[in-house]
């Protein structure tokens, strides 16, 4: 029995990468040795073994061959006999072929390392192709790791572009796509993931509504960008900037997406598009297992971001019902969430890369102004029936008061 240390771990270490976490691959033993030497099994589709001490993935050695279509298409062979260069050949991209043992020497049968120098992510093999899971991989490592120079190989996109019309990318499960998206989502030039897969095709078919964004033109006064896809990748830029939070990525992700559906006779306009927008969110978060907190945040961004781009010109009756409607006085830490994608958006346009947003601000002191109110003593002083619209008084009050007074933003 053999143990090998493998895949990102010995990756990330060759490219000078804090490693996160570390995969072993195990030869020369059975699943019955592993579970008698305390080893704790999981997974259905091939034998994974959790170690007894530290927790960490321990996997036999296995070869697979492709036997249906799509992700769970495939047959395993996890015979003590494979060796550590069968099981590496088996994998998707070269620079995760790669294997340690004991005594630190590094296995490398496809040539990972050369393709670590030449900044390239490659496919090991032609059965790259087997797996539509793949084509979201190669994107995803090729945003994560674009800061180091890193590119998908010609060949490889090329398999990709040729994957996606065969129809394997139809095969994608939803859960392995939100998967690889939401790792996507969370790391460097989230971008590039999108860029990637329009550029082979696989955009249409995983995001449709985001990939008809494309080629839609917006008024040249407020997008000198023009084109709705485009400036979504711009606001997802900004949103990388302003914030970790996923939730606020994939708003600005999706924040425009009922701008693909404006009729033809109103563009470069796009009048309504918040609600379709809604309407389209809801579909894709059904479609794929989009978390809650990431669609309720969404779908708060897409119908109330122009309310927040135009709050400056709104009465201090509207502020407040902005205030209401996204949900500031319960939620407020998705309130700060909404405020930084509004920012994302209104920055994410050509020259306007740079501007400060005064809208997030005199929203931010609005609703300081507002939590101001002493609610208690008002519901004190009021019947049941006019409490709120008390509390609405007063909170309309506070908040011209303090834009009277010019009061800073806190």
């Amino acid at each position: 029995m053999q143990v090998y240390l493998v895949g990102g771990a010995v990756r990330d270490e060759q490219l000078g990468l804090p490693v996160k976490e570390q995969d072993w691959c195990v030869v020369g033993a059975s699943a019955d040795e592993l579970i008698g030497q305390g080893y704790r099994q999981v997974g259905k589709d091939f034998p994974v073994f959790l170690h007894p001490e530290t927790g960490e993935e321990y996997a036999l050695a296995r070869t697979e061959r492709k036997t249906a279509a799509g992700y769970h298409g495939f047959e395993f062979n996890t015979s003590p006999d494979v060796t550590i260069e069968e099981d590496l050949s088996r994998r998707d991209l070269t620079i995760n072929a790669l294997a340690k043992d004991d005594d630190g020497r590094l296995i490398d049968p496809c040539n990972g390392l050369a393709d670590i120098k030449q900044r390239l992510i490659r496919h090991v093999s032609d059965a790259f192709a087997e797996d539509p899971v793949r084509i979201l991989r190669a994107a995803k490592f090729a945003a994560r790791f674009a800061h180091l120079g890193f590119r998908i190989a010609p060949e490889t996109r090329d398999l990709m572009r040729q994957m996606v019309a065969d129809g394997e990318a139809d095969a994608l499960v939803p859960d392995r796509t939100w998967k690889e998206t939401e790792a996507a989502l969370s790391g460097s030039n989230p971008r590039i993931f999108f860029e990637s897969l329009r550029a082979c095709g696989a955009l249409r078919v995983v995001f449709p509504e985001i990939d008809a964004l494309f080629g839609v033109p917006q008024p040249a006064k407020w997008h000198p960008e023009i084109d709705t896809g485009v400036h979504t990748m711009m606001v997802l830029d900004v949103a990388e900037d302003l914030s970790n939070d996923i939730e606020v990525r994939f708003a600005a992700l999706v924040h425009d997406l009922g701008k693909a559906t404006t009729s033809a006779g109103d563009l470069p306009s796009h009048p309504g598009h918040e609600q379709r927008s809604c309407d389209l969110i809801r579909s894709l978060s059904n479609r794929l297992p989009v978390p809650r907190s990431c669609r309720d945040l969404a779908l708060i961004v897409a119908e109330y971001h122009t309310h927040c781009h135009r709050v400056l010109e709104l009465r201090d009756a509207s502020v407040v019902k902005v205030l209401e409607k996204t949900d500031a006085f319960r939620r407020p830490e998705r309130f700060s969430l909404f405020l930084l994608a509004c920012e994302a958006d209104a920055r994410g346009r050509l020259g306007f890369e740079h501007i400060d947003y005064e809208q997030a601000d005199y929203l931010r002191s609005a609703y300081q102004a507002a939590t101001a109110v002493d609610a208690a003593s008002i519901a004190q002083d009021n019947e049941d029936g006019e409490i709120e619209a008390a509390i609405r008084r007063a909170r309309i009050d506070s908040v011209r008061r303090q834009r009277e007074a010019g009061q800073p933003p806190p």
